[in-house]
């Protein structure tokens, strides 16, 4: 019997996957747990628009990214940060910070685990900062900090 998995099932297939399985082990385990549907023509059909839907949201999230890339080049983040006599930060510049002075600036909404500092910004300057903004799509944001 060919089924159409519901959810993943360790050692026989993945959410969304069509499998033909034993007449029984469907009948028996897998339909009355709801763990996966009978493929029927019209399950089939319903599995392959929600494949394309799915296809159609990844292609537009990473234009946004890619959007969100080259928006990044072009502009300058300013974060205020206190400091003590020499110049010295009193802590670090985090990328949560960096992330809310994008929301603020710009609009632009960058979770914090995103932003990639290689090493703590301690000190006043400018600074570039990588952004990892998922599906191979990173982008440079360019940060200065300033005494506030």
């Amino acid at each position: 019997m060919k089924v159409i998995f519901n959810v993943d099932v360790r050692g026989q297939a993945k959410k969304g996957e069509l499998k033909e399985v034993s007449d029984g082990y469907a009948r028996n385990y897998l339909l009355p747990r709801k763990l996966a549907t009978e493929a029927t023509a019209d399950n089939i059909n319903a599995l392959k628009l929600k494949e394309k839907a799915k296809a159609a949201q990844i292609a537009k999230d990473k234009a946004k990214a890619e959007e969100y890339a080259k928006k990044l080049g072009a502009v300058q983040v300013v974060v205020r940060a206190k400091a003590g006599g020499a110049g010295k930060l009193f802590g670090a510049v985090t990328s949560e910070a960096i992330s809310k002075a994008l929301k603020e600036q710009f609009d632009m909404d960058i979770e914090k685990n995103k932003i990639v500092q290689d090493t703590p910004i301690k000190s006043f300057g400018a600074y570039t900062v990588k952004a990892k903004l998922g599906f191979e799509v990173s982008g440079s944001i360019n940060v200065l900090v300033v005494e506030g």
